[in-house]
């Protein structure tokens, strides 16, 4: 048995399959396999993949489980110490997977280890959602080493040195696959978009670090630098608001109950503006939704783990530093 998998989550993605999986086969070997956990795909991905590529493994889901709930069943089926969560739409590097296990192998208080990541459009710039390592601030907004809010900085090697982050990027995130499980993995209700952040801050409060190791470099795709779609919008807003409820201190909570209706407010004022009216009402069926989830998400929070205090909450705005001219995440911290 490897002791590390690298699990893609497909869903109809022949096309990513065929640019971005020849380099994932190639440089991942050893003590390491390959996985698709399939979610449900109706093209002929799969086809395909038998015929290219038959030493990868297959997890075929029946159905269309979304990010979330669709690498919890997966997860579910795999038996390694380790598993890399990794987009489909991923290029990766010589040497990328090892300096990852290195790090947990090293530390036995590390749940997850991200890789730095680049974006394949534009390979000398950081990726939008992940660069190198996340962080969130005390209204609830992430940001990362090499991107604060729509700037992203062009990669100079000055984000290299290997620290504890907030979050790893489900795009690419490597972790303990016992301590995934017993966590209750992502919260399958969320469907996408958030689902990595509620887990590792729920894997903070239970005594677990979060690291970027910068040794390993990947490519991705990604969707960050394209404009939202209204459905996008709902789902970060809702699962962001669940996340908040679920995770955060009484006190983080009482503020983000004051402030956060205001700036979602002037958000939606700003899509009416600027004649966006599905993205407008995209938030506010998002606000709708927690409303109607505060029952369940009471549950949820009652169940999360919390012996230790997350040390990592950037304790102001960013969106009041950006207004400010910090723009680059060196000199907003």
């Amino acid at each position: 048995m490897a002791r590390l998998s690298v699990v893609i989550l497909n869903w109809n993605g022949r096309h990513h399959l065929e640019r971005y999986l020849p380099s994932v086969v190639e440089h991942t070997s050893g003590d390491a396999e390959v996985v698709v956990a399939d979610n449900g795909s109706t093209d002929d991905s799969l086809a395909w993949l038998r015929l290219n590529y038959p030493q990868v493994r297959i997890i075929r889901l029946d159905r269309n489980y979304g990010f979330a709930e669709g690498y919890n069943r997966a997860l579910e089926q795999i038996e390694s110490e380790y598993t890399l969560l990794l987009n489909s739409d991923v290029e990766v590097t010589a040497g990328w997977w090892q300096p990852l296990v290195e790090v947990l192998d090293a530390n036995p208080d590390v749940a997850v280890v991200a890789p730095k990541i680049l974006s394949d459009r534009e390979r000398d710039k950081f990726e939008y959602a992940g660069a190198s390592g996340g962080f969130i601030d005390y209204l609830g907004y992430p940001f990362c080493r090499g991107r604060i809010l729509s700037t992203v900085e062009s990669d100079q090697g000055q984000y290299d040195d290997s620290r504890d982050i907030f979050w790893a990027s489900g795009a690419a995130m490597c972790c303990r696959t016992d301590v995934f499980c017993t966590l209750g993995g992502f919260d399958g209700d969320y469907f996408a978009h958030m689902e990595e952040i509620d887990l590792q801050w729920r894997m903070q409060l239970a005594g677990w670090r979060i690291v970027v190791e910068p040794r390993s470099t990947v490519y991705h795709l990604g969707g960050g630098t394209l404009a939202p779609s209204p459905h996008k919008i709902f789902l970060n807003h809702r699962n962001n608001l669940a996340m908040l409820f679920k995770c955060s201190t009484p006190l983080q909570r009482a503020v983000v109950a004051v402030v956060r209706p205001c700036t979602d407010f002037v958000e939606m004022v700003a899509y009416l503006l600027t004649l966006k009216p599905r993205s407008a009402w995209a938030v506010a069926k998002a606000w709708w939704e927690f409303l109607k989830w505060h029952g369940a998400l009471a549950d949820k929070r009652k169940a999360v783990i919390r012996t230790h205090k997350v040390q990592h909450v950037y304790r102001f705005s960013i969106i009041v530093r950006y207004l400010c001219g910090k723009r680059h995440f060196n000199k907003m911290m």
